[in-house]
């Protein structure tokens, strides 16, 4: 198959494509490391989106975030 072959098949099929990779991978990282640990990378990679994507809106999230559950200036 030549490439434009390629990418046409998987510009029309995308989601599907993606899926697929995403749950084969998924599973063998729950069979390599097991369900518990997946979950808890899964909630780490979780934690780390949500806290990247308030940090690239508002860049002074974090500092406020600290001020919130540390004592004010206790991180500087």
């Amino acid at each position: 198959m030549n490439k434009e072959k390629i990418l046409d098949f998987y510009n029309s099929h995308r989601g599907g494509i993606n899926g697929a990779a995403t749950g084969v991978l998924i599973g063998i990282i729950i069979l390599l490391i097991g369900i518990f640990r997946t979950l808890f990378l899964a909630m780490c990679g979780g934690i780390g989106y949500y806290l990247g994507k308030r940090l690239s809106q508002d860049k002074d999230y974090l500092k406020n975030l600290l001020d919130r559950i540390l004592p004010p200036g206790t991180y500087r």
